[in-house]
């Protein structure tokens, strides 16, 4: 059932089934002219049901509805197809709307990650579970969107929303958050999340994502914020208080892997299977292989940034990337 947030704006949870996640959260904001849904869920049978009931529920009209994409990853793009109309507008990051295009029609962005994973420690066979395996692969989208490009500062309004974008990258590098100024909404996408820290990855030789997600969130800290709504778990208000929480978490972060590197160099598989995780799984022998994929590109996106700080080198032995202590 759709839940009302405040009047003209509601939340969908959209299922991503057999995954830590649980949902997706698509916002409608339903205008009297035209409407706005922000993000859409995964491209599966349950999450497309879920999806056009409660827009049925609402009796929103897809031929008066727009749709904006707080970023690149399936879980939140990949339904654009199944609801875009004619004459909707899919507003989207330059950044992340290359990014869907091209993995929606060139499969060899999987064959890079499959590639990445065993320059990082996989072994081929976990690598390729991995992919196969991983929410996206069989997710995303089955055809490419013709995008308009939103960036930093551009306003969409609907009715009384007035919605600013704020590029924030660092969980993907297009992300983009939605604030409305004058109801103090922050609509986080997977930049803000309450009740999980948002996944920060890489798998790519250049940039510093970690880097890139801290100074986002230092741009955020100061806005004036009720209400954070954000791409899942729970709505929440203490936009600011969770801001420090996740610079505290990933401080420990970034000490725990500096700590573990003490033994010596290792991968960032290696390093992940030695880090602390909120997961229900004995050991890192019984994290499924996605789970593995997603804690060793979060291992390695705080890896990057001990090394672009200069705390910690790499380098290449037989092909395979191993950490250590400059």
């Amino acid at each position: 059932m759709a839940e009302l947030v405040i009047p003209g704006l509601y939340r969908l949870e959209i299922p991503i089934p057999k995954n830590p996640l649980k949902a997706t959260n698509c916002y409608i904001i339903k205008g009297t002219e035209r409407s706005l849904v922000i993000d859409t869920g995964l491209r599966i049978p349950e999450a497309l049901q879920a999806l056009r009931t409660g827009l049925e529920e609402l009796q929103v009209d897809l031929s008066l509805t727009d749709i904006f994409i707080t970023h690149m990853h399936s879980d939140h793009s990949g339904l654009i197809p199944d609801i875009k109309a004619p004459s909707s507008v899919v507003y989207a990051s330059a950044a992340d709307a290359a990014i869907i295009n091209q993995f929606a029609t060139v499969k060899s962005g999987w064959d890079n990650l499959f590639n990445a994973a065993c320059r990082n420690g996989f072994s081929s066979e976990e690598a390729r579970q991995a992919i196969e395996r991983h929410p996206g692969y069989k997710g995303s989208l089955a055809k490419t969107i013709d995008f308009t490009i939103v960036k930093d500062g551009d306003v969409i309004t609907i009715d009384d929303f007035h919605l600013t974008c704020i590029e924030t990258p660092g969980h993907s590098p297009g992300q983009v958050c939605l604030y409305e100024p004058n109801k103090k909404l922050l609509f986080s996408g997977d930049h803000i999340l309450g009740d999980i820290s948002p996944n920060i990855t890489h798998w790519w030789d250049t940039g510093n994502p970690l880097g890139s997600f801290l100074d986002s969130l230092n741009k955020i800290e100061p806005l004036a914020i009720k209400l954070v709504l954000p791409g899942h778990r729970r709505v929440f208000t203490d936009c600011q208080g969770r801001i420090t929480e996740l610079k505290q978490h990933h401080q420990h972060r970034l000490d725990e892997a500096f700590t573990i590197l003490s033994a010596g160099p290792l991968t960032a598989y290696q390093v992940a299977g030695h880090m602390t995780w909120d997961m229900s799984y004995r050991s890192w022998d019984q994290f499924p292989p996605p789970q593995k994929f997603f804690a060793t590109g979060e291992a390695r996106a705080h890896l990057r940034h001990l090394e672009v700080q200069g705390l910690i080198c790499q380098e290449i032995i037989d092909g395979v990337n191993y950490y250590k202590h400059c």
